[in-house]
């Protein structure tokens, strides 16, 4: 009977062909298909098609202010994509994903694992720590406009009007909703990890410092992957903030690539290709995150 469970639970032997992929008849193909046609259609009617026609308009040039439009092909994209607006609109783009994005991770799990307590009105403080999510974006902007408003505000500061402080001045409200988005998601992250887990850890010997580090941080790890992501792509594709605290000023300071991209609205071929320049900015950047950070992600069935 040993023999038999020790066989059992073994490792498979390594080496030999490997893994064999599962074979499927025609019928689970087509059947697979099928549930996939209307995914397909609303990408391909709504995405695709759409990038595909943004992709030929980047190969036209813009004659007389837009009246007419000649085809260059792909010398419109080498010229735009090396030119200095979309290397400077990328740069501020970079410099408020970096004010945003760790502000608001940081402090919003930090919330998370203090709010997630067996406590008598803990869920007065989990509402008023996610509340940041109710107001939109131009909400959240207009908010922050006044409140470091240099006449009126309560905070009477003129960030906007400094180049040097203008791009922090637009994060802001970023970062306060960011803090509420990253505590929702890791929160949720944290109801989820079994509470024999830590109880066991507990039981080690373990601290609350050292239990956070190496048993809850490690169990919430693709959770955490997963906000990084999120959060950087909504730092790439910022613009309301930008319109209505600093409208790109002064002098261009904080004018980031969607903001340029706005204001190229007329020329068809630059804006189309910056937009495009832009899609795979931002394609790189998150498959850098998943191939960089997959390998401290910790799974539980590994």
């Amino acid at each position: 009977m040993t023999d038999v469970l020790s066989q059992d639970l073994a490792p498979p032997a390594r080496g030999g062909k490997g893994k064999r992929r599962a074979k499927y008849d025609a019928k689970e193909v087509g059947l697979a298909f099928l549930f996939l046609a209307p995914s397909i259609a609303v990408f391909a009617t709504f995405f695709y098609l759409p990038f595909i026609r943004l992709l030929n308009w980047g190969t036209y040039e813009s004659v007389r202010g837009g009246a007419s439009y000649k085809q260059v092909g792909l010398d419109q994209y080498r010229t735009v994509l090396t030119g200095d607006e979309f290397t400077q609109g990328l740069w501020h783009s970079v410099i408020f994903v970096i004010l945003t994005v760790p502000v608001g991770l940081v402090l919003g799990t930090m919330l998370a694992i203090a709010s997630h307590r067996r406590l008598k009105g803990i869920k007065v403080f989990q509402a008023m720590f996610s509340s940041t999510l109710a107001s939109s974006v131009a909400v959240s902007s207009v908010i922050f406009f006044f409140l470091l408003n240099p006449a009126i505000g309560v905070f009477r500061v003129n960030w906007a009007a400094d180049p040097d402080k203008s791009l922090l001045a637009a994060a802001l409200p970023s970062m306060w909703q960011n803090l509420g988005l990253a505590f929702v998601i890791v929160l949720a992250g944290l109801q989820a990890v079994p509470d024999e887990v830590v109880e066991a850890a507990t039981l080690d010997g373990y601290g609350p410092i050292r239990r956070l580090f190496r048993i809850t941080l490690p169990l919430i790890s693709p959770v955490l992957l997963f906000l990084l992501v999120i959060l950087v792509i909504f730092g790439f594709q910022a613009f309301a903030q930008i319109e209505i605290i600093t409208k790109g000023g002064p002098s261009g300071s904080s004018e980031t690539l969607v903001f340029k991209i706005f204001q190229l609205s007329q020329d068809y071929g630059q804006s189309a290709v910056m937009s495009v320049g832009l899609f795979v900015v931002t394609l790189v950047v998150t498959l850098l995150q998943f191939v960089i950070l997959e390998r401290r992600v910790h799974y539980g069935d590994e």
